[in-house]
């Protein structure tokens, strides 16, 4: 009896074994890339809001021309003048960009950050049921070994 103890002890250890690579190389990087691409999502955000803000600005001020440094590549900038800022080019993905007016462009932008904004809370779904999928595979791992849970510290009350 003996050695069926030795081979069930292997079986556990070996189930453990495949439960961890599980978790350490699936789960864990599932949730890296759902993470990085909510970061990725949020980014874009950003860069919409910050156009929402410049297109604002023009149409507070007035002003049809602008004095702008333009980013050629390797942050070397030149110094470019805007004769006409009526109207603007605005990416609207897949590298297309749309000649738009300012508020045209407003208008895209309210609809592309609600869109994003609902695509941001997926992903945050998404994470938090592989980030419970972990949780569940590391507590079936500690009641298969056979862990008790961990004490609690433990205080006194002070009269």
């Amino acid at each position: 009896m003996v050695p069926a103890a030795e081979s069930s002890a292997d079986a556990v250890n070996r189930k453990v074994l495949e439960y961890e690579h599980f978790i350490n190389e699936v789960l864990r990087r599932d949730l890296q890339k759902v993470m990085e691409q909510r970061d990725d999502v949020y980014e874009k955000i950003s860069q919409y809001l910050q156009l929402k803000n410049t297109i604002q600005s023009l149409q507070e001020s007035g002003l049809q021309q602008l004095k702008v440094d333009v980013d050629l590549g390797c942050n070397f900038f030149v110094q470019a003048e805007v004769q006409d800022s009526s109207r603007i080019l605005v990416s609207v993905g897949f590298g297309f960009f749309v000649e738009m007016t300012h508020d045209e462009a407003l208008r895209f932008i309210e609809k592309k950050t609600s869109q994003l904004t609902a695509f941001t809370e997926q992903l945050t779904k998404d994470s938090a049921k592989i980030k419970a999928n972990i949780r569940l595979i590391l507590e079936c791992l500690r009641e298969l070994q056979g862990l008790e849970d961990l004490p609690e510290q433990k205080t006194r009350d002070v009269c």
